[in-house]
């Protein structure tokens, strides 16, 4: 089990909600948390982040693979599926009425623990890159941003296409458009991000598929009264899906209220983006690499969460950005 001093407090009114909703609370942009990451090279330690969130009172979260070579990611991809076939193969162990159910590889089924203490289900894979602006890295590696090509795409994602979900891209990049056509008939959902787009090139994106903005306003080309860019059609256009970090660092508070006053609320996903330090090394300026970058959130979304409820956001309308929307975003094509 993981050392409670790892953790920040378990946020109960959540978990408690999940119930109440019959809705399982679903993060679909997280790298990693407490000392670990999508990086780790053993299926045990990638189910230590799934542990941890459980922890949280999460219950599905896509891991999202940072953008390498493609070697890198593959191996990175594989990794996590070893950790999902052992998730499920304990799940089966442990089914009432199997004559092994005393018998666990990972540690108890979720079936059986509490809610505060169940594994967050892996639900699946997040690919964020390679096919990204280096322009606009933010604190991802700028050298790992490669050209959208099909040739690319097929040697990154052979043999997981079931397990990929969601693949952010930047839709401006000579090719992109294309591959954002191949992406969707592959029944993955495509995201825009780490992009420098401007609004009409934007719309190009979402015309060709695609169906979310990743981490809205960060990472990308800004909002301006002559070019509102991608951050503007992601706060405009009332049929995408737009992810928000909603910790006290990536947006501020005043930016919030105005994507909630803006944009369909059915339409807003609250996400982690949490990093390997998440849980570890937050400070007042959030979580920084030594250029003074964002690494990535600093709280699970039931903490993200429960802020906003905090500050006076209607609570059915924060839950929804943690159950419904998700998975009406990830059924987009399934």
């Amino acid at each position: 089990m993981i050392a409670r001093d790892y953790l920040l407090p378990v946020h109960d009114s959540f978990i408690i909600n999940r119930v109440l909703y019959e809705m399982k609370i679903t993060d679909i942009h997280t790298h990693g948390i407490a000392g670990y990451d999508t990086r780790e090279t053993t299926e045990e330690h990638i189910l230590k982040i799934a542990e941890i969130h459980g922890f949280h009172g999460v219950s599905d979260i896509l891991l999202t693979i940072y953008p390498s070579s493609v070697q890198e990611m593959r191996r990175d991809m594989e990794t996590v599926r070893k950790a999902v076939e052992i998730q499920q193969s304990s799940v089966r162990l442990h089914q009432p009425g199997s004559q092994n159910q005393n018998i666990t590889q990972v540690g108890p089924s979720q079936e059986f623990l509490p809610a505060a203490c169940r594994l967050a289900t892996i639900s699946g894979i997040h690919l964020e890159g390679p096919f990204l602006n280096p322009d606009r890295c933010g604190s991802l590696n700028a050298n790992a941003c490669i050209k959208p090509t099909e040739y690319m795409l097929k040697n990154l994602t052979e043999g997981f296409e079931n397990l990929i979900k969601i693949i952010t891209i930047a839709p401006e990049i000579p090719g992109a458009l294309s591959l954002i056509r191949t992406i969707t008939d592959m029944g993955a959902v495509v995201s825009m991000g780490h992009s420098d787009a401007t609004y009409a090139e934007a719309e190009e994106g979402f015309h060709a598929g695609a169906r979310g903005i990743t981490h809205l306003f960060n990472a990308m080309r800004g909002f301006h009264h002559r070019e509102p860019g991608i951050a503007g059609f992601g706060l405009f256009n009332q049929d995408i899906y737009t992810e928000i970090i909603a910790d006290p660092f990536h947006l501020h508070d005043r930016v919030i209220d105005m994507v909630f006053n803006i944009k369909n609320p059915d339409k807003i996903i609250i996400i982690s983006d949490s990093v390997k330090e998440t849980d570890r090394e937050i400070s007042s300026s959030g979580i920084r690499n030594d250029r003074d970058k964002l690494l990535g959130g600093s709280m699970a979304v039931t903490g993200s969460a429960e802020r906003l409820v905090n500050m006076g956001y209607d609570k059915d309308i924060i839950m929804r950005c943690i159950t419904k929307n998700p998975r009406a975003y990830l059924s987009c094509f399934r």
